[in-house]
């Protein structure tokens, strides 16, 4: 799968102008302040982007990133421009090409931002553990359609839980199934090479992402894809893919279920580009200046990370109320009340 994506990202692919289908494409509406920094970002870095969403979270100034899969570095340019002069951007990518576009214009950013912060790397991203990465060193790591290309998506989580500090946070986009990719599609290059054979089934991504450590993972934005391509198309009949945005924070504490204690925030409107409204989420959108209830593992995702002194913090975990009403899992008990087998009785 690593020799496929270098082939084809560094040799097949002039430009993001030859992609075959939309799954390596970003189109969400970016805000002022990220169009502002992409006009600082060089032509051909900009020629050479293949993302499939805006990773670009909230608060960073001052953070230490880590970009994985960071291709011809316009993500990598981009947040070195939101965390500043006293944050740094790491960018790892394994195809020699990207890295050399990346590499050939660092001097040119560095000049335009007025600050050199941003380095490059070459290495696998399932491979981690073997480049000279300090455990809990990133305040903050990002990638951008890269994890599907990987065959062991399960190491990249896990190396990103080690390198993360308790705290940080993981904020990525790809692609997503809602089902099984049948396994010998991954040998199809063009299908590997399109973001769309080597995405994860949603459920699977689950497990994967509480089994490295990250216990609560939230959904940001998601798209449905369109597979225009007509030999793509069917190749992958009866698959439905999307683009979607998570973050994965590494917090202790975290509950399976969002747990109800009572508890609430008030943001205070102090987040650069969202005074009036905080999105953490696809179902938290935090109005400044109200007291908004929230459940207890929302609490710690704002309490216990960078985005604590944005807002204030109302109760405690000291009295439980159950599950939090419309946040978590509805209490499963009284659906057997439906089921028109209940007429009998039986053991097992």
């Amino acid at each position: 799968m690593l020799e496929n994506a270098q082939d084809y990202y560094g040799k097949v692919l002039s430009g993001s102008a030859d992609l075959r289908t939309d799954a390596c494409c970003t189109a969400e509406m970016p805000s002022e302040t990220v169009r502002s920094a992409m006009a600082n970002i060089h032509e051909e870095v900009r020629a050479r982007y293949y993302g499939c969403g805006l990773v670009v979270p909230q608060a960073i100034e001052g953070a230490h990133v880590l970009d994985l899969g960071s291709g011809a570095g316009q993500d990598a340019y981009l947040l070195a421009q939101m965390v500043g002069a006293n944050g740094s951007v790491t960018g790892v990518d394994a195809t020699p090409e990207q890295l050399a576009v990346a590499e050939a214009h660092k001097d040119w950013h560095a000049e335009r931002f007025g600050f050199a912060n941003v380095r490059f790397v070459e290495g696998d991203i399932e491979k981690l553990d073997a480049l000279d990465l300090a455990p809990e060193s990133f305040d903050v790591i990002v990638s951008n359609c890269v994890i599907n290309l990987v065959a062991d998506k399960a190491a990249v989580f896990r190396a990103a839980h080690r390198l993360l500090k308790p705290g940080g946070e993981l904020y990525f986009s790809d692609v997503y199934a809602d089902r099984r990719v049948p396994a010998h599609l991954l040998a199809d290059p063009v299908l590997h090479g399109e973001c769309l054979s080597g995405a994860l089934y949603w459920g699977d991504f689950d497990r994967l992402a509480k089994e490295a450590g990250f216990a609560d993972p939230r959904l940001v934005t998601d798209r449905p894809l369109a597979i225009n391509d007509r030999a793509v198309a069917a190749k992958l009949k009866g698959i439905n893919f999307v683009s979607a945005t998570w973050r994965l924070f590494k917090l202790d504490g975290l509950e399976p279920q969002c747990e109800d204690y009572g508890q609430a925030v008030r943001y205070k409107g102090t987040v650069a580009g969202e005074e009036d409204m905080f999105q953490l989420d696809a179902h938290h959108a935090i109005e400044a200046g109200r007291t908004f209830p929230v459940c207890g593992n929302t609490w710690l995702m704002l309490e216990q990370t960078r985005f604590a002194p944005h807002f204030d913090f109302i109760g405690d975990f000291s009295k439980h109320y159950g599950v939090f009403p419309g946040c978590g899992t509805a209490i499963p008990f009284g659906q057997s009340d439906a089921n028109p087998a209940k007429s009998g009785t039986a053991c097992c």
